[in-house]
Formats: structure tokens, C-alpha cells, sequence
């Protein structure tokens, strides 16, 4: 007779007396689908319903139990924990909303967070970071599977700003150290960009430097503003300021070359996706006002961000602030302080956009309208301000010369003809006097001084399309003489007259660290006047000695704005040296200190003459390709030790003497070797013995390319207009 248990166990069995069948449970559904979850309910204990009625009698099992689908004994009235719970220390409660989850789900997210440590860690190591494992008993693995669960890293160093951020990243920084020993303070990672991170002590001195240093320049940005609100209103935008911010960072001199090329890659992926927010316009202008630094033009985007800024501008309608709708698809509702930043920045885009024209030589894409007319006594609180105000007074007499003076319909290259523009030189010296006068009763900064002078050698550099039998030809560069000088020595020396609020703008050399690419531009154009006007007739009318001690020094302020060495304002100065040391010996008509009378010719006169009042920085870039580089006297293979003006210049290694009384200033610019520049696509390498050796391996074919990409970024305009038998090789950056 069988046992009782004997029975139960063969029920239990297979047909073949196996293992026992498993009966298909509602406890093995899947908790993804909504029948699953319904089931659940009814399994675990919870209220059935049946045409909307609880059926008495069913309990509910807590929350522990219902996310393991256990069996519970927890009583409701009155409450007490279940078994399981009490067991297993758990909090045992009961929530009508609580939803089991998923342990596909759970398990998927920690295998991805293991591996994103994974990478973080072997980033870390190759930046020269060690794993700290001085455990006695763990294994390196275990070391830092134990730290990554440590109380330490989950409370000491959560993240206080954006606590989204904290995580893999920082947990793996807490279990580093440097490799010099010893124990620091973690940093806090605040934001990423690609592998590229700042952190929370590098935002908070980069945007102060911004303010404190730049923010005079363009005065626009809001510098009560947080970072995180800047990061909020656009991704963009913060980082736009960060890399304007980094081209003088003392902490970290690489800082700005590690974020060029992700900010690069950003930059185009905005622009590609049509940018919505008028926010992408404000970080336009910081990008065309202090642009990338790099070596050749030919990969200097500015001119065409320039465009971009203004067709984005238009596009969202900032030129109509009162009438947004008619740009929006949906309802714009701006209050006072709204209406008055739209304003502003659309005079800053003006205001960057003609500034981009003038420094490149090229037609602005300006738009001065109604929105932008000037309104005197207007204080009302949509007023721009004197600053702004001085500003975009000032960038429209320059739109007023470029226009007048260099589009001339009739002449296929645009400029106007003699008599005419002795005629218009006449009216805009007058005007130029009037907005002097003007904007400098104002009481404004040496910054708007500084462009209100740069304007004024915009106007007089149109002397040197005068033809040499030109009525007041001598009155004109004496003119154009005067504006160069008068440039140089304010962002030379200042105005020890100015007010104290701004004598901060006049030491340690400022006006120089960090100007804008215009005021560089405007610079150089200022340093190939001297050089002209020095190495000819006309240097006999004036202070020689005076003019050469200048042209020394706007070298060296020319080295000094560079952010980077061997970037094109680097090269450009060593280009205007060799000039100015072969030209006394290849012009018969050079000034000599023999008492001789030079006679006045057509020397100054230049082939290129397409590219405004900035024709002459061209013109004397093709000079030094044909009567020096073709001939073996001038070459940029060793910026490393730039040359000393007044040098021998017999051959290319004799020109290469350092003064010390010449020497680049000493301000921390960074020599790019060859790994900074396979990281940074828009910066070409530093120049050293090791990177640009004399076959000018790295400059070009024959070192031909590198100057035909030195500066000219529209190669096609010049072609058909100068006789220039030189074979175009392709630059090496693009390669």
C-alpha cells in the first residue's frame, strides 16, 4: 500500500517519471505588458475588480514582496510587517502606485555604467593617472570595485551644481591620484564636451577673466548671469565664452587647444541644424570677434561665420524686436527687459559683422535700419548705452567709407576713381572730425578710443590707391602718416589722460593680450604702413628715427597679441621683418641718411587693389613672395627664433638672429608641436628645428604654398589681376 508522501511525489513526476512538470504560472509573465501587470495583481494578493466592485476578503502584498512576486503576509489593520520584510530588514510598505522594475532594464543599465568606468579609467591612465590599490587584502579589482561603492564617493563627492552630472566620471576620479603622490582635492567635472572637461574652480576663474577682461571689448553679456544659466540658454554660448575666456588662461596654456576641436565640431553641428534661439547669435559674435586661433586664412572661418551670424539674426527676426511674431511660429510675448536685450545684440551683430568685413577686406553684410537709427537724448531703457552707442556710430562711418570708396559700379575692381575719391577723402575727414568730437564727449572708454583711431586709419589708407600725380598727393600720406602713428601710439602707450575707472586698460599691455582679431587686423595694417611708407621717397618728410623705433615695437605688439605661437599673427610679424631688412637694398629710391633727394614716383602705389582699405596687407604679402622668398631671402621655417629687424638678411639662416632687446614678449604662449596639432585641425604646428626643418617639410612645395595660404583665403579673386607665375599647392593642413 502506498505512502501517502509516495503518491504526492509521483504526482509531482513526469509521465516518464522525470523531473516534475512545472505548471505555467501567472508568476512567470513577463511585468512588461499591461495583462502581465493585471495578473500580477490578482497573484500577489491585490483587489480584483469585477464590473467595478472590490471583491471582499483580498489583500495587498507590500512592495518588497510584489517586486519579487512573493507570496506575503503583511497585515493591513492594523499594519504589521511581513515575515519577508521583517527578516530581511527591509521597509516593508504599501503604495498604490508602486511599479515593479524590470531587472532586464536594471541589469542592461549596469553593465553600461560598468563599461563607461571601464573607459573612464583607462582614459585616466593615459593621462598619466595611477589606480590607487594599497590594499592588503583586495585585489586591484576588488580594490576598486569596494571604493566605487565606498560612502565617500556616493556622499562627499555628489555633485552640488548639476547633480545629473555626477556619476561614472567623478567616481573614477575619486580613486586616482597623481602619479607624484600625495592626496588633493577632487575637482569637480561641471560640464563635457565630447572628451573635452571643465571643471567647477576652471568655469568659475574663466568666466570671471571673461568679464574682467574681454567683456570691455563687447559689452553685451549679461555678467550677473551664472554659468549654468549661460549653459541653460544655449550650449553654444558657454562655451564660446569658455574658449574666449582660455586664450590667456594661466592655469592650463593647452586649455584652448584641447577645445578648439570639439568647439569646432559643435559650432558646425549648430549651424547645420538651423539655429531657432537668438541666443546662437550672441555666441557668433564672441567667435567672430575672437576667433579660433590659426596659421593660414585659408582656414579661418570668420568671414563666412560673419554671414551666418547675419542671416541668423535676420532669419529670427531681430531686426524687427516689436514685431517678432511675424517671425515665430508661435506667440512671442517680450516684456521691457526682453525687447532691450533683442536690441543690443542686434546692434553687436552689427556692430561684429562690419568689423569682420573691414578687417578682412571684404563687402560687411551690415543692416542699419530703423531699429538701429541713432535717436539723440534717448534714455529711455531700450537705449543701447554711450558704449554700444559710440560703437555703432563709429562701425558705420567705416561701412560709409568701404561703400563709397570701394564700390564703384563702373570700375571692374570696384574702387572709385581719382578725382572722386579725393573728393569723398575731403567730405569723410570732415566727418571723421565731427564723430570725434562727438564720441569723445562722452567720456567712453580707451577700448572705443582705440576704434575710434582705428577708423581713422581705415579712412587714410585709402592714400595709397593715389596715383603719385594726384593733386595733394604728399598732403594725403602725410595724412595716412599721421593716422598710423596716432594708432600705434595709443595701443602702444594709451592716454595718460583717461579717467581712473579705465586706467586698468592701460597696463601690462592690455590693449594687446586681448584684443580682438579686428584690432589685430588693423594692427598689422598699421605695421606694412610704416614698413611702405619708411622704405620709400616719402620717408625723406618725416621723423625717420621716430618711425623706425615704432616699427620695432608694433613687431613686437604684433607678437604679443598672438595666443599662439607660429599662428598667423606670429608669422605675419616675421614676414614684415625680413621685408623691412632686403628692402633698403632692393629700391634705388629707399631712404638714405646722405643727404640725397629722393624723387617721388609710383612706388606706393599697389597691384592689389580688390580688397579695400586692407589692399595693402595683400599687396605686400605678393611683394615678399616675388622679391624674397622666390629668391631664397625670406623664409617662415624658423619662427622659434624670430628675426631681428635691422639683421643681415643675406640668406635665410642669417636672418634668423635674436636681439634681446627684440624678443618676443614673454607671456606664456604656447609652441604647438605635432600631436597638439593633429588634435586641434585649425592651428598648424609650432615652429621648432625638430618640426620645420629647412626643406620645409611642414610649410609647402618649395615653401611656395605656404605663403599663397598665409593669408589670402579667396585665392580666385586675384587670379587674372597680377602677373604671378606661381604653381598653387594644395595646403598641408587639409591633407
Amino acid at each position: 500500500m502506498e505512502s501517502p508522501e509516495f503518491s504526492a511525489g509521483m504526482r509531482n513526476q513526469g509521465p516518464n517519471g522525470g523531473a516534475p512538470k512545472r505548471k505555467r504560472s501567472i508568476m512567470e509573465s513577463s511585468p512588461a505588458s499591461t495583462g502581465d501587470n493585471d495578473r500580477d495583481e490578482r497573484d500577489d494578493g491585490s483587489p480584483e475588480t469585477k464590473g467595478g466592485r472590490r471583491l471582499p476578503g483580498v489583500k495587498r502584498a507590500c512592495n518588497e514582496c510584489r517586486q519579487q512576486k512573493l507570496r506575503c503576509d503583511v497585515v493591513q489593520e492594523p499594519f504589521s510587517s511581513c515575515s519577508r520584510c521583517n527578516r530581511l530588514h527591509l521597509d516593508c510598505k504599501i503604495e498604490s502606485n508602486f511599479k515593479r522594475i524590470g531587472k532586464r532594464s536594471k541589469h542592461a543599465e549596469m553593465e553600461k555604467e560598468i563599461e563607461k568606468l571601464r573607459r573612464a579609467v583607462q582614459s585616466a591612465k593615459a593621462q598619466g593617472f595611477v589606480v590607487d590599490e594599497d590594499h592588503d587584502n583586495d585585489t586591484p579589482g576588488n580594490a576598486t570595485h569596494s571604493q566605487l561603492h565606498s560612502p565617500v564617493v556616493n556622499s562627499h563627492y555628489s555633485h552640488t551644481r548639476n547633480p545629473s552630472l555626477m556619476g561614472s566620471d567623478e567616481a573614477v576620479s575619486s580613486l586616482l591620484h597623481l602619479k607624484r603622490g600625495g592626496s588633493y582635492a577632487l575637482p569637480r567635472i561641471v560640464r563635457e564636451l565630447e572628451d573635452f572637461r571643465i571643471t567647477e574652480d576652471d568655469e568659475s576663474v574663466l568666466f570671471n577673466d571673461y568679464f574682467h577682461y574681454y567683456h570691455p571689448f563687447l559689452p553685451f553679456l549679461n555678467p550677473h548671469q551664472t554659468p549654468d544659466q549661460y549653459y541653460q540658454q544655449y550650449p553654444l554660448l558657454y562655451w564660446a565664452i569658455v574658449a574666449v575666456a582660455s586664450r590667456r588662461y594661466g592655469h592650463d596654456r593647452s586649455f584652448l587647444t584641447k577645445l578648439s576641436s570639439p568647439l569646432t565640431r559643435l559650432l558646425w553641428t549648430t549651424i547645420g541644424e538651423v539655429p531657432q534661439s537668438y541666443f546662437a547669435v550672441k555666441a557668433l559674435c564672441l567667435l567672430c570677434t575672437w576667433p579660433l586661433p590659426t596659421s593660414t586664412s585659408s582656414s579661418d572661418p570668420t568671414h563666412i561665420l560673419g554671414g551666418v551670424l547675419m542671416k541668423t539674426a535676420t532669419g529670427l527676426g531681430l531686426h524687427r524686436p516689436n514685431h517678432m511674431n511675424d517671425f515665430s511660429r508661435v506667440p512671442i510675448e517680450l516684456n521691457k527687459e526682453g525687447l532691450h536685450d533683442r536690441i543690443k545684440t542686434w546692434a553687436v551683430a552689427n556692430i561684429v559683422a562690419q568689423a569682420v568685413g573691414t578687417g578682412y577686406g571684404q563687402p560687411a553684410t551690415t543692416l542699419y535700419d530703423w531699429t538701429l537709427a541713432t535717436r539723440q537724448g534717448d534714455t529711455s531703457p531700450t537705449s543701447l548705452g554711450p558704449e554700444l552707442e559710440a560703437r555703432l556710430q563709429i562701425e558705420r562711418f567705416c561701412d560709409k567709407v568701404s561703400k563709397e570708396m570701394y564700390s564703384n559700379a563702373s570700375d571692374p575692381r570696384g574702387v572709385a576713381g581719382d578725382e572722386h575719391r579725393a573728393m569723398l577723402m575731403r567730405v569723410y575727414r570732415r566727418e571723421y572730425n565731427e564723430l570725434s568730437a562727438a564720441v569723445l564727449s562722452k567720456g567712453v572708454s580707451p577700448v572705443v578710443n582705440l576704434h575710434l583711431k582705428a577708423a581713422g586709419l581705415h579712412l587714410r589708407l585709402a592714400g595709397f590707391f593715389d596715383s603719385n600725380n594726384t593733386p595733394n598727393y604728399l598732403d594725403d600720406l602725410m595724412g595716412l602718416w599721421r593716422a598710423t602713428t596716432s594708432f600705434l601710439d595709443f595701443i602702444l602707450d594709451g592716454d595718460p589722460s583717461c579717467h581712473d575707472h579705465y586706467s586698468y586698460q592701460y597696463r601690462d599691455q592690455y590693449m594687446l593680450k586681448y584684443a580682438s582679431n579686428y584690432i589685430q587686423q588693423m594692427l598689422v595694417a598699421a605695421g606694412f604702413s610704416l614698413l611702405k611708407l619708411l622704405r620709400s621717397f616719402f620717408a625723406k618728410t618725416i621723423d625717420f628715427d621716430r618711425g623706425r623705433e615704432l616699427f620695432h615695437r608694433t613687431i613686437q605688439a604684433i607678437r604679443a597679441t598672438s595666443v599662439i605661437q607660429n599662428d598667423l599673427y606670429w608669422r605675419l610679424a616675421e614676414l614684415m621683418v625680413q621685408i623691412w631688412n632686403g628692402a633698403g637694398r632692393e629700391h634705388p629710391n629707399a631712404y638714405r641718411p646722405d643727404g640725397t633727394e629722393p624723387v617721388v614716383d609710383d612706388s606706393l602705389q599697389l597691384k592689389v587693389r580688390c580688397r579695400h582699405s586692407m589692399s595693402l596687407v595683400f599687396d605686400s604679402i605678393w611683394h615678399w613672395r616675388e622679391e624674397y622668398q622666390a629668391r631664397g631671402r625670406g623664409t617662415l621655417d624658423a619662427l622659434k627664433q624670430p628675426t631681428n629687424p635691422d639683421s643681415a638678411n643675406e640668406s635665410s639662416a642669417s636672418s634668423t638672429h635674436l636681439d634681446s632687446t627684440l624678443a618676443p614678449p614673454s607671456h606664456g604662449i604656447p609652441n604647438l608641436g605635432l600631436a597638439a596639432a593633429a588634435s586641434n585641425g585649425s592651428v598648424t604646428p609650432g615652429g621648432g628645428s625638430s618640426t620645420m626643418g629647412g626643406n620645409q617639410q611642414l610649410m609647402g612645395m618649395n615653401g611656395f604654398a605656404d605663403t599663397l595660404d598665409v593669408w589670402d583665403p579667396q585665392h580666385w579673386m586675384l587670379d587674372g589681376l597680377l602677373d604671378f607665375n606661381y604653381t598653387f599647392v594644395p595646403p598641408i593642413e587639409g591633407a
